[in-house]
């Protein structure tokens, strides 16, 4: 039987970024030194299949540093821990390595600058979020205001609006947070922002491949997880830039075929924490149904390398 023609565009930057990468293998190198089980505080990248192959390697993943035995080592994960929680570590003299994204620690050492000029800080970032929580906590109470959309920028209460600074969780849309700081310069003309973009250069990088993809597809698939905030708004991404159906995927096992039916041309990307062997696995599903030509769309290359903490380069 004939399979129909599909043609396939693979976004380019897609996948793992330069902060999942030395997470993982901060992992990695910590069962390497100390031995399993090693201790890790929430998932150290949001992406169930890495997560699953860390834990089949020996390490455990808690949600507290209570759940942590004191004489076991702990990693905190990529998306940075509030300032109580390495305290809470050190009271109890215990081995710990912070695999925050060295990203996400510009965003808290910027914060503790603005504050220490007493500047009352506003963060753009969604609720509940790891990121939002660790960048919030590493200041006292009261002294980080959370915004999600232009409409809570009209209804925050600040101490004094001409000291004010704001900071952004790294993996937003860029376009909905551009919207978010317009408003927030037009309520607060003398608000203080970064220096430099807060968003992360592969957030950016991964959109800005989605934005020129999307107008050629019937449809597009995001691989990553339910809970990653950067592969959630590549979805919402690809369906603004004019793509009919964008749906989020973990798996090939997740690929609604109905949904597909008749299409002749889709787009695959995947969210900064998802592995290349799973985006091969969507491409594989589709050329067993589909005689499939590909197509790169490449919008960025990206070289970028971060360095793992130096206590797991130096031999046990």
């Amino acid at each position: 039987m004939t399979k129909p023609p599909l043609t396939l565009y693979l976004a380019a930057p897609r996948g793992f970024c330069a902060g999942v990468d030395r997470a993982i293998k901060i992992v990695e190198l910590a069962l390497e030194k100390w031995g399993a089980p090693v201790y890790v505080r929430h998932e150290i990248v949001h992406n169930k299949f890495v997560v699953d192959g860390l834990r089949d390697k020996g390490a455990v993943f808690v949600e507290e540093l209570s759940d942590v035995p004191s004489d076991r080592p702990v990693i905190f994960s990529a998306h940075g821990v509030p300032k109580s929680v390495p305290n809470a570590a050190e009271a109890r003299n215990m081995i710990y390595v912070d695999a925050t994204c060295p990203l996400v620690s510009k965003v808290h050492i910027e914060a503790q600058r603005h504050a220490e000029a007493g500047l009352q800080m506003i963060m753009i970032g969604h609720a509940g979020h790891p990121e939002t929580i660790g960048t919030m906590g590493q200041l006292p109470q009261g002294e980080v205001l959370l915004v999600e959309t232009p409409a809570d920028v009209a209804s925050v209460m600040v101490r004094d609006p001409e000291r004010l600074a704001y900071v952004t969780q790294t993996t937003l849309s860029v376009d909905d947070t551009a919207e978010i700081v317009a408003a927030l310069k037009a309520r607060f003309p003398a608000i203080i922002g970064p220096h430099k973009e807060d968003i992360c250069y592969a957030t950016t990088n991964r959109q800005e491949a989605v934005k020129a993809m999307a107008p050629r597809c019937d449809a597009m698939l995001v691989v990553g997880a339910p809970n990653s905030s950067n592969s959630r708004r590549l979805v919402e991404v690809g369906a603004r830039a004019g793509c009919a159906y964008a749906q989020l995927v973990q798996r090939a096992a997740d690929i609604d075929w109905r949904a597909l039916d008749g299409i002749t041309s889709i787009g695959i990307t995947a969210g900064a924490s998802a592995p290349e062997v799973l985006i091969n696995e969507v491409i594989e599903a589709f050329k067993q149904r589909y005689d499939v030509t590909s197509e790169m769309v490449e919008t960025a290359q990206e070289n970028v390398e971060f360095k793992v903490p130096r206590v797991l380069r130096i031999p046990a």
